[in-house]
């Protein structure tokens, strides 16, 4: 199979503050270095990794170093780690927002890409109007842009507002449009950032869908980063975790997950939500392979961060697709969670009983909150998968009950 893109001793660094060199002396020097001489800017040559989490002493930051990989065509490739580890500067360089300080890319055939909310278009201009324009870029005709105008228009949604300039658009409205016109321009190379998750659920459906469709029908190649590890899963066969702007490892999505995931100590390194006013610092699960018709143990600490005098702790299972399949609530179990004092700390203990889902992988929310907030949402923070050892046969679920399974569960506080 041919190589797609070839990422050759990639490095990025970016100067901490002040662009410029301070002093007139150093900027002539850095010039006639750079642009006479041809030689490297004396002045990038110390540096540190990006290391978010540490404060370090050179003003200097690689935000990625000696990144070196293939990507056949035709492949569906995750690009995934912490915030900060480099991934959206990688797509930025491949697609040509900015340039690497050292090495080269080779990529075949043209690249669509939708990096940001609203990247690519004119604000003044309307929908139509930006699509023909994204076109053009892109190398097409205008009878090219015009046989694929209909099918745009169609899977964004937009057609009401088709002929409104973009500025008056909403955040999903304009990832609606921006991924329609990545995708269905013919792009031999669709590199597509974390925007999707702006989108609602049944956009982001449509979305996964239609990159797998142009990936596996089409022979297309697509490069995806997201934060969402079910999505990333659902869609890729590849997988790329970067760490502080290196390659940490590839492989099996699946495998590049499971590190990342084992990567992880802390809450903090995960996608949450919420007002912040009682956060979860500390969970963990008692297994990570059930049996079929065994039982789960779930562990997790909170924080009040002020005052709160309703609290409730919700457990959200999804399958593999992201389908959510139970919601298991302290209030369903009949335990009240009393008030709680900022600064106050709790331990909740959830043991669900009776698992009775079908052999595979599923993640799970922690969610608190109340009737009219969300105090805080980790999102996928649990995984665990189900096997079966045994005899046991799975409960039918009727129709109505298909996309919530009732499962009974004890509450400890």
């Amino acid at each position: 199979m041919a190589t797609a893109i070839e990422f050759n001793n990639i490095s990025k660094q970016y100067r901490l503050g002040l662009v410029s060199t301070r002093t007139l002396n150093h900027d002539i020097k850095r010039w006639w270095t750079v642009n006479i001489l041809r030689k490297e800017d004396p002045f990038l040559k110390i540096g540190e990794i990006n290391d978010r989490s540490t404060k370090g002493e050179s003003e200097y930051v690689w935000a990625l170093r000696n990144i070196d990989f293939k990507v056949e065509q035709g492949d569906v490739v995750g690009i995934i780690g912490k915030n900060g580890a480099g991934k959206s500067t990688l797509l930025k360089i491949l697609s040509k927002v900015t340039g690497p300080t050292t090495g080269t890319i080779r990529a075949k055939g043209r690249i669509g890409t939708l990096l940001e909310v609203g990247t690519g278009f004119h604000q003044e201009m309307t929908g139509r109007e930006n699509i023909y324009l994204n076109g053009a870029i892109l190398g097409m005709t205008k009878a090219e842009i015009s046989s694929k105008l209909d099918e745009i228009i169609d899977f964004s949604g937009c057609e009401r507002y088709i002929d409104t300039p973009v500025k008056r658009y909403s955040s999903g409205m304009s990832v609606r449009l921006g991924f329609a016109v990545a995708a269905f321009l013919d792009p031999e190379i669709l590199v597509v950032d974390e925007v999707l998750a702006v989108g609602d659920a049944e956009f982001q459906k449509k979305a996964i869908g239609k990159m797998q469709d142009i990936s596996s029908s089409e022979g297309r190649t697509v490069l995806f980063v997201s934060h969402n590890m079910v999505s990333i899963q659902q869609l890729c066969h590849t997988g790329i975790l970067l760490k502080n702007g290196m390659i940490e490892t590839t492989g099996p999505i699946s495998d590049v997950v499971n590190q990342y995931l084992g990567n992880i100590k802390t809450v903090g390194d995960l996608n949450r939500q919420g007002n912040g006013a009682v956060k979860t610092i500390h969970f963990e699960t008692s297994a990570t392979k059930v049996d079929v018709g065994h039982d789960l143990d779930i562990d997790f600490d909170i924080e009040a961060f002020t005052n709160v005098d309703f609290l409730e702790a919700e457990i959200e299972i999804k399958d593999s697709n992201g389908q959510n399949l139970a919601n298991i609530s302290n209030t369903d179990a009949g335990t009240l969670i009393k008030p709680m004092a900022k600064g106050e700390k709790r331990h909740f203990h959830c043991h669900i009983k009776n698992i009775n889902f079908a052999p595979g992988n599923y993640t799970a929310n922690i969610w608190l909150g109340c009737p009219y907030d969300i105090y805080d949402k980790l999102e996928d923070c649990i995984r665990f998968n189900v096997i079966q050892t045994n005899e046991y046969i799975l409960r039918p679920i009727p129709y109505y009950q298909s996309y919530r399974v009732i499962l009974q569960s004890d509450w400890d506080f």
